[in-house]
């Protein structure tokens, strides 16, 4: 069984001010944020060691902005899975 990340929770928590169409746009990366946390942590099982880096920040105009990922994956050799 995979730990909980607990992502859902978070950001239920954040949305009280924010309107529908925010909190729509919060609950969908909080889920897509729970599949890449399982995805990762089934790349770690496989062996890989994964760090998620930021690859740049997008602006969003009228000061907001978000960091944009990449994966580095680093492996010690053939899985023994």
């Amino acid at each position: 069984m995979m730990p909980r990340t607990h992502v859902k929770e978070r950001a239920e928590e954040q949305t009280m001010t924010m309107d529908q169409d925010q909190q729509a746009a919060v609950r969908t990366l909080a889920n897509e944020l729970h599949r890449l946390n399982q995805s990762v942590m089934k790349a770690v099982e496989m062996g890989l060691t994964v760090e998620l880096v930021r690859s740049s920040r997008f602006h969003g105009g009228e000061g907001s902005w978000g960091d944009l990922l990449v994966p580095v994956f680093v492996t010690k050799g053939p899985s023994a899975h």
